[in-house]
């Protein structure tokens, strides 16, 4: 095809579209912070890095920001893969149901897994109080502490390992387990020898992404490190910016710079790791194993019953217990109950009806916007022709590095990018809602990318063909065959990126202003300010409307490709 077919037919003019949206939204922001951060007289230069962390705070708020990024991995390494290698080897019943809710944590937003795991485990535990096993009031809280960060980073970060290992777990051939069993091999001989070896690959890329994730979460890091004064990039970054405002941007920005040059940094080891350990396997997948448990099937049920109890019940009943008394540190009787903070939080304030409707704006509009765009990358990276599948790819690589990046160095980004009216329109973006939006964009394109394209993987090309050959142009083989067979999966796309957008803290933190606040600004602020009540009651709004939407992405996971719906793999 000429050139100027190509144009003609809409799909260059597509791929443009798509470079352009790269350029400004993945690429501008984040350019602008790496001249900021790592360039000098505008060369190359790692001084204003090695200025920043001259600093006695920065320097520490760096090493606390590795120490609790490791061990937080760790430990959902280990807890996420345990989980997974029982769920996906052995013959326990309700793994579909266990798998479900065991993921809902991942969907709950960390800020508000930290308030209910400090309203489950405090002094004023309205439940620990009512069981009369509340610790005395006036000592520390226990998770107001490195190892309480640490071990609420590793809970919350237990079932993204636990879904990345499952998958992989699925996707391995039985040859080899098989041959193994046939010889002899006992469970964990098995375990051991032939599946372990084989996951390494995985395990690496879990547990970096584990350390990622660990790494950017503001919200666990502010909620139990400031009072605990174990202080980490993000939350030093936050601090220094509400403090002084944009005129220490510039400083900010450089601070901001070294925790993204840290994620890349991992992810870039974590990919000479994965060169270096990858296995070569022969044949297609098949279905699991299904190692019998015997006697311990019980045992091993209970334990994931006491898991989810452990995880997710306790926390949300401590965190509604909280949202159905007048006054933080009563306990939940008869005399106690009120739903005077739904009222005040859902009819009364002001801020948060607001922050209900622009979380559901911002989150919405990028979501349909993310899952149209993503249906034409998708299409670009299964392309035959070699520059275009290049350039889809090229997106997809820059979609997954920004998803790698912590969201509040993409927001300080984006107050670069859009701080000063835009050129010739002179549209202010900055304090609107209009730069979260466009953050968002940047920050969860990633999301709504990976099922699309794992769909798009799955269609059989003579579709295409047929087309072609009948005289069907670009646009018309994109309407009427490509979009109706990869809806379900741009609609599972659209609805993970919604509840990751709809509920998030970090990347709103430093873009939120009065009159655009979200739900997760508004609840931080809530708790920060001492409104603990108001929090709970608005958190638990956001559960019920995480699960819900959680429940109608598995009724449309039904109809989409395999692996589109995590828990549906």
């Amino acid at each position: 095809m000429s050139r100027l077919n190509y144009f003609r037919s809409g799909e260059g003019l597509a791929l443009a579209a798509a470079v352009l949206f790269a350029l400004l939204v993945l690429v501008y922001p984040l350019s602008l912070l790496a001249r900021v951060g790592i360039t000098q007289d505008g060369m190359l230069s790692l001084a204003p890095l090695l200025e920043a962390l001259g600093s006695r705070s920065v320097l520490r708020a760096f090493f606390h920001s590795l120490e609790s990024a490791f061990l937080s991995s760790i430990l959902s390494l280990i807890a996420g893969t345990g989980i997974a290698l029982v769920m996906g080897l052995t013959d326990i019943r309700w793994k579909g149901v266990f798998t479900f809710l065991l993921l809902i944590p991942m969907m709950v937003p960390p800020h508000v897994t930290a308030i209910a795991w400090i309203q489950a485990m405090g002094p004023s535990s309205p439940i620990l109080r009512s069981l009369g096993m509340a610790p005395e009031l006036g000592v520390t809280h226990p998770l107001y502490s490195k190892g309480g960060l640490v071990f609420l980073l590793g809970v919350q970060h237990t079932p993204l390992v636990f879904l990345v290992v499952l998958a992989a777990l699925r996707s391995l051939p039985r040859e080899m387990s098989d041959a193994a069993r046939i010889a002899g091999a006992r469970s964990m001989g098995l375990l051991r020898r032939i599946i372990l070896p084989l996951l390494a690959p995985t395990l690496i890329a879990a547990c970096a992404l584990a350390f990622v994730s660990s790494l950017g979460n503001f919200g666990i890091q502010a909620l139990l490190g400031i009072p605990a004064r174990y202080i980490t990039l993000p939350v030093l970054i936050w601090q220094r910016l509400a403090s002084f405002g944009p005129s220490v941007l510039t400083d900010v920005a450089v601070i901001a710079s070294l925790l993204a040059v840290l994620a890349v940094t991992v992810i870039l080891v974590q990919t000479l790791l994965l060169r270096r350990t990858r296995n070569t396997l022969i044949g297609p997948p098949q279905p699991p194993l299904q190692i019998r448990l015997g006697r311990l099937r019980i045992w091993t049920e209970g334990a994931l019953v006491g898991l989810v109890f452990a995880t997710l019940v306790l926390p949300v009943s401590a965190l509604l217990a909280t949202a159905l008394v007048r006054t933080y540190g009563l306990p939940l009787n008869a005399e106690t109950i009120t739903l005077d903070n739904f009222i005040e939080v859902l009819f009364r304030q002001a801020v948060t009806a607001r922050a209900f409707l622009n979380s559901s704006l911002s989150a919405g509009v990028a979501a349909v916007v993310i899952s149209v765009g993503c249906i034409f990358v998708a299409r670009f990276m299964a392309s035959r022709r070699g520059a275009t599948r290049r350039t889809g790819m090229g997106i997809a690589t820059l979609a997954e590095m920004t998803y790698a990046i912590p969201g509040l160095v993409i927001s300080i980004a984006f107050i670069l990018a859009f701080l000063k009216p835009l050129p010739v329109l002179n549209i202010a973006l900055y304090n609107t809602l209009g730069i979260i939006f466009l953050a968002y964009l940047c920050a969860f394109f990633s999301v709504g990318l990976k099922p699309v394209s794992a769909a798009f993987v799955q269609l059989d090309p003579a579709l295409e063909e047929a087309a072609r050959i009948a005289g069907g142009g670009y646009m018309f083989r994109m309407r009427r065959i490509f979009v109706p067979l990869i809806a379900p999966a741009a609609a599972s796309g659209a609805i993970l990126v919604f509840l990751t957008a709809y509920n998030e803290v970090t990347v709103s933190a430093l873009l939120w202003s009065s009159g655009n606040e979200t739900i997760g600004t508004a609840i931080y602020n809530y708790e920060d300010g001492g409104y603990t009540t108001l929090a709970a009651a608005m958190a638990s709004i956001t559960i019920v409307a995480t699960v819900l939407l959680m429940v109608a992405l598995d009724r449309l996971g039904k109809n989409a490709p395999r692996g589109v719906v995590p828990w549906r793999i």
